[in-house]
């Protein structure tokens, strides 16, 4: 596989003059080479006072940092005691605890520093120790296929500098746990304390020795226990260095939060660091097309940021989503979903059924309660009366462009899925927004706690 995403993710962009999308392009001809300086746009559908929000925080973004420019040199990247030197690549390995006798739970860390200045963007995964996306996307990105002369992280062309942590949580990954061997969750527990409980220790050490000095995070994620994300982005889009790089990502679903409390994408923005969040996929699984799409969008974000060469790819469209509809199901029983995460549904339309094998003669139907495309569907088979079935965005501009990338089963083909989309300008790229509010304050609220441990991590959270 690595060999694959290493040529797919590594060829030239490319250009077409045939707008009509088209699921599995054949060939596409050589892209031009332009560039765009203008200020990004913001959708006139979006709530009014957030769309305010967010165009306050764009005019006041700054150019670029005096410490990226070139006339100061090339400089050391100092990292945990050590010293990277320009136009080198290093593996250290990070103790989550310092202690002298148990475990200190080592977890490694690749840099890559580049020969020139500019930003350090720190690439997480696995800060949910069962979700493998991360790992598997950055063990993949920090190998030969990605890394080295010619290739499209080449430390001696970089400008700036990656931190590359494969797996976060390493107890919960080697025990595939979602949490923390005290039971908590991680992703809730930043900034942390140098002296409470284990994680909360842990996350204190993460901050200071591998966030703090970052200028950009991506975090990657799946979908918890007994669900599925189609690949989307989180970002806070009213803080600008997060919004900029949220649509250089490069893929269409960009949601806009600030994220929960206590989580890392919400403690960066705080402190003035750009962060967002990648979700694709499910726990304990590998989700290869979350995989090679997490990897396409790095690539693109590290050419926006003009660390690599190339121009970042842009989608057709982007759909940019401040709230949501959820799909229940009104009946208990077992679940079929007819309709997965990715999938465009109408209104009305059958996206699940419910039987019981106790009463084998009746089959109810779940219906969506509105037209829209489905970010995250159940994957747990068990439910009752009120369970969250799907998470939908309810779409009422932009259907035909939306129509125009569906598959034949009508699911939403993301790009990078199947190759860099035809060059376009930010200017080119339909805006389809969706307002509303999450319900219960973050996008996963209503999915509530559907794995028996964290009903220990809540308990947990509220004793430090």
């Amino acid at each position: 596989m690595s060999d694959r995403l290493g040529r797919a993710l590594s060829e030239p962009h490319s250009d077409s003059s045939d707008e009509t999308p088209k699921p599995r392009p054949e060939s596409l001809t050589p892209r031009s080479k332009r560039r765009r300086f203008t200020p990004l746009k913001v959708a006139n559908q979006i709530p009014k006072r957030r769309r305010r929000e967010i165009e306050r925080a764009l005019e006041g973004s700054a150019g670029t940092p005096k410490k990226w420019s070139r006339q100061s040199g090339p400089k050391n990247h100092n990292f945990m005691r050590k010293r990277i030197s320009p136009g080198s690549t290093r593996r250290i390995e990070f103790d989550l605890l310092s202690v002298d006798i148990g475990e200190s739970w080592p977890t490694p860390v690749t840099v890559i520093h580049g020969s020139r200045p500019g930003p350090v963007v720190t690439l997480l995964g696995a800060v949910h120790g069962n979700e493998l996306v991360g790992p598997l996307a950055l063990t993949y990105l920090t190998g030969p296929n990605f890394v080295g002369p010619g290739k499209p992280i080449d430390p001696e062309v970089m400008s700036g500098t990656l931190r590359i942590v494969p797996v976060v949580n390493m107890p919960g990954y080697r025990r595939q746990s979602r949490y923390m061997p005290d039971g908590r969750d991680l992703n809730r527990a930043f900034p942390g304390k140098p002296e409470s409980n284990t994680t909360f220790r842990v996350a204190h050490k993460i901050w200071n020795e591998v966030i703090v000095g970052s200028d950009y995070v991506i975090d990657l994620h799946t979908a918890a226990f007994g669900r599925t994300n189609m690949p989307q982005i989180r970002a806070n889009l009213a803080h600008a260095s997060s919004n900029k790089i949220a649509r250089s990502f490069g893929i269409e679903a960009i949601l806009d939060n600030v994220g929960p409390k206590g989580s890392l994408r919400r403690l960066t923005n705080e402190s003035d660091i750009a962060c967002i969040t990648f979700e694709g996929g499910g726990p304990n699984e590998s989700d290869p097309e979350s995989v090679q799409i997490s990897i396409y969008g790095i690539l693109n974000v590290l050419r926006g940021l003009r660390m690599i060469p190339g121009h970042p790819s842009r989608p057709r469209f982007r759909i940019l989503a401040s709230g949501s509809v959820w799909i229940r199901s009104d009946q208990g029983g077992l679940l079929d979903v007819l309709a997965p995460a990715g999938s465009f549904v109408d209104e009305g339309e059958v996206v699940a059924t419910v039987t019981n094998p106790e009463r084998p003669s009746e089959t109810h139907e779940v219906t969506s309660p509105n037209k829209g495309l489905i970010i995250c569907s159940a994957t747990h088979p068990f439910v009752t009366a009120g369970t969250p079935v799907g998470h939908i965005l309810p779409v009422s501009k932009g259907v035909k462009t939306i129509r125009k990338r569906l598959d034949e089963d009508d699911c939403l083909v993301i790009a990078g899925s199947d190759g860099d989309p035809p060059w376009r300008e930010d200017d080119d790229v339909e805006d389809i927004t969706v307002g509303g509010e999450w319900s219960g304050g973050s996008v996963d609220a209503e999915w509530g706690v559907n794995d028996p441990a964290g009903v220990e991590e809540e308990a947990a959270e509220a004793d430090p």
